[in-house]
């Protein structure tokens, strides 16, 4: 099989070569750049299946780019930054961010955080895609765990992003139970932060709108001082 192709954004050359070094010990096909522009070229020259992104940069800084690699196609970006406080992974998660990570970070965290979000975009192993092929209904919605889609009663698609898709899929799995923030976080498969922050909220919230926007009534209960309850009936096809 082919080594999954990632893009290393990151304009300091020391960190940039260890990382890259050790993604390519971890059986990653490596290229990098240090600015905006040296990512454009390397993703025109070959496409990647995964960008590592560095906020702060020289020239035009990572957000920016992130905007722009979004209005183009959904490959998967995970934030790399020393911008680490709470307000950072927020707007991360509000931008459609699949991860951020905050530096120091460890390489082996970094390796970790990159197969779970490859997995999440279908690269994951036969025997979990396998396991994985089965739909979800509630309310008439239509949520398909293998493709990663939420299609509304009247057949709409609904756009979320990773982290928006992880944590429905979480509520789906648990429903008519109170999970508190914490255990949301432990349940997801997105690194959302801790609970001490306002990640869960925000994605919860932007939940509720989107599903609304289509649905009318969404299934999310706000328990005041706990945290939330997948109020809706779920039946797995």
């Amino acid at each position: 099989m082919r080594a999954p192709s990632i893009v290393l954004v990151e304009d300091d050359a020391p960190l940039r070569t260890l990382t890259a070094r050790a993604l390519r010990e971890n059986g990653y096909t490596v290229r990098t750049a240090a600015t905006g522009a040296e990512m454009w070229v390397a993703l025109e020259a070959e496409p990647a299946d995964l960008v590592v992104l560095d906020i702060m940069l020289p020239g035009t800084n990572g957000l920016e780019l992130f905007r722009r690699l979004r209005r183009q196609n959904d490959i998967p970006i995970i934030f790399a930054s020393a911008r680490g406080s709470e307000e950072d992974r927020v707007l991360g998660l509000e931008l459609g961010a699949d991860d951020y990570l905050a530096k120091p970070f460890s390489t082996r965290e970094l390796v970790a955080r990159i197969g779970a979000v490859l997995r999440r975009h279908g690269s994951e192993p036969n025997e979990e895609a396998e396991h994985r092929t089965n739909e979800v209904h509630f309310d008439g919605w239509r949520l398909s765990m293998s493709r990663r889609e939420l299609h509304s009663p009247t057949g709409a698609m609904v756009d979320l992003t990773g982290a928006e898709f992880d944590l429905l899929a979480t509520f789906v799995g648990q429903p008519q139970r109170v999970l508190g923030r914490e255990r949301l976080i432990e349940l997801s498969r997105t690194r959302l932060g801790d609970s001490s922050d306002r990640s869960i909220d925000v994605l919860v919230s932007r939940l509720r709108r989107k599903l609304a926007a289509i649905g009318g009534e969404t299934p999310f209960v706000t328990v005041r001082g706990v945290g939330y309850m997948f109020k809706a009936d779920v039946t797995r096809i």
